[in-house]
């Protein structure tokens, strides 16, 4: 929508111009399931009076002045332009079915809740279905037989970290656990040995932190301008994003990472999340491509990292804050992510060996803080084309994109309807597969978008990282006991 600036419009950050681009637009998908039938009325009074259609991204259009440049303009907001409801049921195509129709309704698929029909009508929205520009860029897709509603929010109005701010606060705790006691701690007891060591571990970490930073801010630069991962059967490449998709869950136990990550000392659940995902991808492809990728082949993948300054999720009135440390919008770097072809082994934990000393070297360097400011600077010398571009071309260069988020502890509840599960992707890219993993009271579900003419079968991908971590847990056991 072109239109005259007005004193009032409020500019789109560099972030948010990247993501309205034809290349690089991204639509995030939630989908949250309830234990019981959903109310419209109900649903519909709640949305009425939830913080998120008081927040100003929220009851505002995305308009473009005469010079080009984008702008929030507040609008009178229309619910039912944004309430969509669908009352049939779907099958496993992500097609309508009569009321007397069974055949190909997926009803016990987990949850019996038609999980593999709701996957793929989120899955033919990741490609043929943008958000009009003519109201605010979000929408709330209410699939009234599978007991499941579909958020469906522009990346322009913030990253996963606003819009799980935005969840936690529009929704209440179904059990209120104890409150949990203090943990005391002895101060550190101070000495001339004591000093001299804290000031050589300072000295060594700076060197470290300066050491992979340029390592890997340059790997991240020469990524996007021209080196590329091998072709394998899952690779993806210019134009995959406009190909149909394809939409499968896989399911894990928290407590299942927490006893593989007690194998080895100071291991974390992302260093479980990628030795998993190195360890799938692996069975996956010695599966499509028996014997035919060396020992050791590197796949590349892309994860937009919180810069913020403080990381951890915030109440939305702290977010909303104009100086807080963790202020609403798209606050992200970008990091690579290396995984590597191995061949089943005896002892599955060296998966998480490799992915601790990787994870470690990350953790060392500043490269997400320097990748989000390279791509301010670019943006504000060169503008939007060239940042969009730029990662376009480093989507085209990697083989999958990952994320991962920490949900609600607790079970929750929305608009008085209990959640049994929620999970999360976006619109589809230029890679040929994309993962998506959010943990909510005590399971973690990872989405696994895939483009389906290059991986037909994302069912068994899934099968693959369940069975990784599986096969982790148990080796971890044995250790454990040992």
């Amino acid at each position: 929508m072109t239109s005259r600036g007005t004193f009032s419009d409020e500019p789109l950050s560099p972030a948010g111009r990247l993501f309205i681009d034809p290349k690089t637009d991204v639509v995030i998908h939630c989908i949250a399931v309830s234990k019981n039938p959903i109310d419209l009325d109900v649903a519909k009074t709640a949305l009425k009076s939830s913080v998120m259609v008081q927040h100003p991204r929220f009851c505002s259009l995305l308009v473009r002045d005469e010079n080009g440049f984008e702008h929030w303009r507040r609008t009178e907001l229309d619910i039912d332009r944004h309430f969509i409801v669908i009352k049939n049921r779907l099958n496993k195509s992500g097609k309508f079915v009569g009321e007397n129709e069974t055949q190909g309704f997926d009803d016990d698929d987990g949850d019996g809740d038609g999980e593999g029909a709701v996957n793929q009508y989120v899955a033919d929205l990741s490609v043929s279905s943008p958000l009009s520009m003519d109201k605010p860029l979000w929408e709330l897709h209410i699939l009234k037989a599978h007991n499941c509603v579909v958020f469906r929010i522009h990346h322009a109005l913030g990253d996963g970290f606003s819009l799980m701010s935005m969840l936690m606060a529009g929704s209440e705790k179904v059990d209120v656990p104890a409150a949990v006691p203090p943990i005391k701690t002895e101060g550190i007891k101070s000495g001339k040995r004591r000093d001299w060591f804290w000031l050589l571990s300072l000295l060594w970490g700076v060197f470290k932190m300066v050491r992979y930073t340029l390592v890997f801010v340059l790997e991240f630069v020469v990524r996007s301008l021209f080196v590329c991962d091998r072709k394998t059967v899952i690779s993806g490449g210019e134009g995959i994003e406009f190909w149909p998709r394809k939409l499968a869950t896989a399911k894990f136990l928290l407590e299942d990472m927490k006893e593989v990550k007690r194998a080895i000392p100071n291991t974390t659940i992302n260093d479980v999340l990628l030795a998993m995902v190195s360890s799938g991808l692996s069975r996956y492809l010695e599966h499509r491509t028996p014997n035919a990728l060396h020992e050791g082949l590197r796949l590349t993948g892309v994860a937009m990292v919180n810069v913020r300054a403080n990381p951890r999720l915030q109440e939305l009135s702290k977010v909303m804050e104009k100086n807080s440390k963790a202020r609403w919008g798209n606050k992200f770097g970008a990091t690579l992510i290396p995984v590597f072809h191995h061949k089943g082994g005896n002892n599955p934990l060296q998966y998480l060996k490799r992915a601790k000393v990787m994870n470690d070297k990350k953790k060392h360097s500043m490269e997400a803080y320097f990748t989000y400011k390279i791509r301010d600077l670019v943006m504000t010398l060169l503008g939007p084309k060239y940042v969009c571009l730029l990662y376009y071309k480093l989507l085209c260069n990697t083989t999958f994109t990952i994320s991962n988020f920490v949900g609600p502890l607790e079970h929750i509840t929305l608009a008085g309807h209990p959640v049994s599960n929620i999970k999360f992707n976006t619109s589809s890219l230029p890679q040929a597969i994309s993962m998506h993993m959010l943990s909510y009271a005590g399971r973690v579900e990872m989405q696994l978008l895939v483009a389906k003419d290059i991986i037909p079968d994302p069912e068994f991908l899934a099968k693959c990282f369940q069975d990784a971590l599986l096969e982790m847990k148990m080796a971890a056991i044995a250790t454990n006991k040992a």
